[in-house]
């Protein structure tokens, strides 16, 4: 038999579990995630993943109307679901427009107000990019969010956040290109994705 933690006690849980979290030491090499509840634990990624990143970096950095910059290491501090605790993630890509300045001095675990994008290129838990992560995205109004899907071979970009998820995207199989709207505003070449 089974019975519901009333609100306080889940709160109270909630705080717990973002105490711990907060408290792990992670071995090098490692980063975790507190994401939907769940302690997220990944090791370095591989190559193809690495590639696939960088060309797109590569691409923002050259063809993007605004100046952006990126980090891929830059933890966000984002809203829980009812009854869950608070999301801290880690995006494979965090991008700013570099008139924001948004980096400079912040805390580790950053608030996303005026983060332009995340992205994320699938791993070895595909199923947290694809549903958990674009939820966690969504509900804190990050406005765009780009998914290298490479178990499917796609890409994606989510936009228009509404509550706990995205309401469009457009994707393309690797080797289209998928147009990005502004501050963007060019195509991103997916050939050498693949």
């Amino acid at each position: 038999m089974t019975h519901e933690l009333p609100d306080s006690a889940t709160v109270s849980q909630n705080e717990i579990l973002e105490e711990v979290f907060l408290d792990l030491i992670t071995p090098e090499g490692l980063r975790a995630e507190l994401i939907e509840g769940e302690v997220i634990v990944s090791s370095p990624p591989d190559g193809h993943h690495e590639h696939c990143l960088s060309r797109f970096l590569c691409q923002v950095a050259r063809e993007s109307a605004t100046d952006m910059l990126a980090s891929g290491s830059k933890g966000l501090l984002l809203p829980g679901g009812e009854h869950r605790p608070r999301n801290y993630a880690i995006p494979d890509a965090t991008i700013v427009p570099l008139e924001r300045r948004l980096f400079r001095g912040a805390p580790p675990w950053m608030d996303p107000a005026g983060v332009t994008m995340v992205v994320e290129v699938t791993s070895s838990k595909p199923l947290q990019d694809r549903i958990a992560k674009r939820h966690c995205y969504a509900l804190a109004g990050i406005p765009l969010y780009l998914l290298i899907d490479r178990d499917e071979s796609r890409i994606t970009l989510f936009s228009t956040p509404e509550g706990d998820d995205y309401t469009e995207s457009q994707s393309v199989a690797f080797g289209k290109p998928l147009p990005l709207p502004e501050p963007f505003a060019f195509e991103l070449q997916t050939h050498d994705f693949l």
